[in-house]
């Protein structure tokens, strides 16, 4: 490096292929689409304008041999101009490599490229003037929140038809509608992720700061910033709407707070994970979810630590612990890691759905309260309902919080024999 010219520097500077993080490159394999799944400012954008390029100018990485007509279709015909074409990561943006730029011709929708290839802009609101051109390629933006989403998507499958291996390139922020869980089924689909973290680089201090760390592991922030599709079960307790509406960043002075322990039969692989989850309650009858603590998978010994540690770090004033798969012996192991905790054991006598509605009802009533993102959890209560977690999953975390909001909210005059350990 230290003997290249500065001539040279700056063209490795301006390579993609240099530069590019791996999901920004073309995946290998006979797909038909490229689905670019990632968070706001991960660079989608530069990804989708490089990969036009490269297939113009015949880049094998790209293309085999040069594509010549391309669909660039966004939301809006102002979207294309703006972001794809005309925008910071747009294809005038890009480094110059040698030879004639590109031009953008806005009275023919269109950008010639110094090869005599064109990329042609059209709106997904505009499905019909899909209907008789044809393309070799196609890059299709932001696809999940166009309106005519799935009719212009199939408009630009039939222009499809130049070339040896017509292909497409969807670059997008994840949304549960249909043409995405469409994509995402399909076989000839080969998708990248990205984070808005990955990108950081190139992304302003106070960006990151600000929104990244406001919207971290909500249900917002996991879709916008992390590129994860998330969806709710229909049937389920809870839904993802009600929790964000009961976030809080902090807990207010609490009088009671208890940490559950939902403890595996087995520490073996592929045993149950050992639930652990920590509540508040505040003067006014509210509870506070405070942590999620669970461990994949533990002996007796690390989960009972790690239980005793929750505890103490929040000056709880009870461990509430079941002991349907332990009896005993979760008590003794508490124990014999510390003797002076209290321990509430509890025994569950009824179905696993049967004890999570009376606390789904709490948070139906605005009664609790999650302090801060909780993202496993809030996956496991958003997807239980009748007949438990799809593929047959045991909800350890969900458990963990059941017991816990119960010691607290739903047995005050008739709390479980406390045993002094």
């Amino acid at each position: 490096m230290t003997r290249l010219s500065l001539d040279h520097l700056r063209l490795l500077e301006a390579d993609w292929l240099h530069r590019a993080r791996h999901d920004q490159l073309p995946p290998p394999g006979r797909w038909t689409t490229w689905a670019v799944i990632g968070g706001r400012g991960s660079g989608k954008t530069r990804t989708g304008a490089e990969w036009v390029r490269g297939l113009t100018i015949g880049d094998p990485v790209f293309s085999p041999d040069p594509v010549g007509r391309i669909a660039l279709v966004g939301e809006t015909f102002a979207d294309v101009r703006d972001v794809m074409i005309d925008g910071p990561s747009g294809l005038l943006a890009l480094p110059r490599l040698g030879g004639a730029p590109p031009v953008w011709q806005p009275s023919r929708r269109r950008v010639v490229f110094g090869n005599g290839a064109v990329a042609l802009a059209f709106s997904a609101e505009e499905p019909d003037s899909l209907r008789g051109p044809q393309f070799g390629a196609a890059w299709s933006d932001e696809v999940a929140k166009w309106r005519e989403a799935e009719t212009a998507y199939d408009m630009i499958q039939f222009g499809l038809r130049l070339g040896a291996r017509p292909r497409g390139l969807v670059t997008t922020t994840p949304r549960p509608v249909p043409l995405i869980r469409r994509l995402l089924a399909d076989p000839r689909t080969v998708v990248t992720r990205s984070r808005t973290a990955d990108n950081a680089q190139n992304l302003a201090p106070s960006f990151l700061e600000d929104v990244v760390g406001r919207y971290a592991g909500t249900r917002l922030g996991r879709q916008e910033l992390d590129g994860e599709l998330i969806e709710d079960r229909p049937d389920a307790l809870w839904t993802r709407d009600d929790i964000e509406r009961a976030r809080v960043r902090e807990a207010p002075p609490l009088q009671r707070v208890a940490v559950a322990v939902d403890p595996p039969a087995s520490s073996r692989a592929g045993a149950d994970a050992c639930g652990l989850v920590a509540a508040g309650l505040a003067a006014d009858g509210t509870a506070y979810v405070l942590a999620d603590a669970t461990l994949e998978r533990a002996a007796p010994a690390a989960w009972a630590r790690a239980a005793l540690a929750l505890y103490h770090r929040l000056q709880a004033d009870a461990l509430v612990a079941e002991v349907n798969q332990g009896g005993e012996m979760v008590v003794a192991v508490l124990a014999e890691a510390d003797p002076s905790v209290p321990v509430v054991t509890v025994r569950a006598t009824r179905g696993k759905l049967l004890r999570a509605e009376p606390v789904s009802l709490l948070y139906a009533q605005g009664r609790v309260r999650h302090v801060g993102p909780l993202s496993a959890l809030e996956d496991e209560m958003c997807a239980f309902g009748p007949g438990g977690l799809p593929g047959g999953g045991s909800p350890d975390r969900l458990d963990a919080l059941v017991w816990a909001l119960t010691h607290l909210m739903l047995a005050p005059g008739a709390e479980p024999r406390i045993r002094r350990l």
